[in-house]
């Protein structure tokens, strides 16, 4: 009896202690965890030397054009050429029936001949009179007749020379010939046709497209402020014929060869208030027509010390944009930005930033004004290469799908 009143006086002693164990237990309170700092990736700011490109709409235009024309009245006898190929200058394009032409060539030949007859003639006559002038064999006056016979045949030699000249010009007139290379059009006549009866009769087109010009617009306004910006000193002129011009065709596609700045026109358009530019672009492989809608981006200027962000660091809202700036401290603070022209992915700040400022570009969801963070350098690649892999990825389970 005694051992089992011992047994369960133990166990009492036991479960008591396991009690007040348990009491004691609920009684204290758990440690509370801080979260660390959350991390983000940001860029220091600092200046750096840009070009400053603006993309501007064009059309394209034919360096030289050439209106051939018959010069000379006649029926078309050949055609020498086929449309839409290349020709070279000086090479033959039609032949227009020389026949009449070389009749009137003859012709003046033949008086020229007569006229030079006659000249011969009065200069011997004028030369025998003047010895016999001298000894009253023959009169004054009849010496002075023949002297000035003799400047009329004179005369008249040269006229019939230019007579010559102009029947010669007007025979060559008739075989045709391309006055500069390039691409000929649609032949505007056919054999037979009748042409350069009493006005000059269009018969071709000649463009050279290589190299190949493109007019520019750009708004009078923006031409205003870059020349102010540059008077200024916050700009730096990119020189004249200097610009660099990249193309984009009207299917989105960039022309492989860049080009230069002509010039900028001295008038403003009174119906579109923008001025005219010109650049010229090489074109060996005539991929680049005239009349081709285009847009192209133009170097105008040079910023020397420009501060720029990637677009994804900058905020905007009806109070316009911002970005996050990262403390001595490590703590965010929102940062009021000017960024209103964009350069390639990064906007351009003027107002609100200043050299060795870090702006938060990726973490922005994690963060809010006055938070720790936990910084570090930010690398467009990293950042690029999770894009590209969701992308694969969605490709596969597409074509898994499929």
């Amino acid at each position: 009896m005694n051992s089992v009143s011992s047994i369960s006086r133990l166990t009492r002693i036991t479960l008591a202690v396991a009690v007040l164990t348990a009491v004691a237990a609920c009684g204290k309170k758990p440690e509370a965890q801080v979260p660390p700092p959350p991390g983000v990736s940001v860029i220091t700011i600092a200046p750096e030397r840009l070009s400053l490109t603006t993309e501007l709409p064009g059309r394209l235009e034919a360096t030289r054009v050439a209106q051939i024309g018959a010069r000379a009245a006649g029926i078309v006898l050949k055609r020498s050429f086929r449309e839409g190929s290349d020709v070279k200058a000086g090479q033959v394009l039609y032949l227009i029936d020389p026949a009449p032409l070389q009749a009137a060539y003859d012709n003046a030949q033949a008086t020229l001949a007569k006229a030079e007859a006659n000249l011969t003639t009065a200069t011997l006559k004028a030369q025998r009179y003047k010895p016999l002038v001298d000894v009253n064999a023959v009169s004054k006056q009849d010496y002075d007749d023949t002297v000035a016979a003799q400047k009329q045949a004179a005369a008249d030699v040269a006229s019939a020379k230019a007579a010559r000249q102009t029947a010669s010009l007007n025979l060559g007139y008739a075989t045709v010939t391309s006055p500069i290379s390039g691409r000929i059009g649609k032949a505007l006549v056919t054999e037979g046709a009748l042409v350069g009866q009493g006005e000059v009769t269009q018969l071709a087109t000649v463009q050279q497209i290589d190299p190949i010009y493109v007019n520019l617009t750009q708004s009078s306004t923006d031409i205003l402020k870059l020349q102010d910006a540059m008077r200024n000193g916050q700009l730096q002129s990119a020189g004249q014929g200097q610009a660099k011009v990249t193309l984009k065709t009207e299917d989105g596609r960039v022309y492989p060869q860049s080009g230069k700045l002509l010039f900028s026109d001295l008038t403003v358009d009174p119906n579109t208030g923008s001025v005219t530019l010109r650049a010229e672009f090489p074109n060996p492989d005539h991929n680049l027509l005239p009349g081709m809608y285009v847009r192209a981006k133009l170097e105008q200027a040079v910023n020397d010390s420009a501060l720029t962000v990637p677009q994804q660091a900058v905020q905007r809202d009806l109070n316009g944009a911002s970005v996050f700036v990262v403390g001595a401290d490590n703590k965010v603070s929102v940062r009021p930005v000017v960024a209103d022209k964009a350069q390639g992915d990064k906007w351009i700040v003027s107002e609100g930033l200043k050299s060795g400022d870090k702006v938060i570009v990726d973490g922005l969801q994690k963060v809010k004004p006055g938070a720790v963070v936990n910084p570090s350098p930010w690398n467009p690649a990293a950042a690029a290469a999770p894009a590209a892999g969701t992308g694969a990825s969605a490709a596969a389970a597409a074509s898994t799908a499929k």
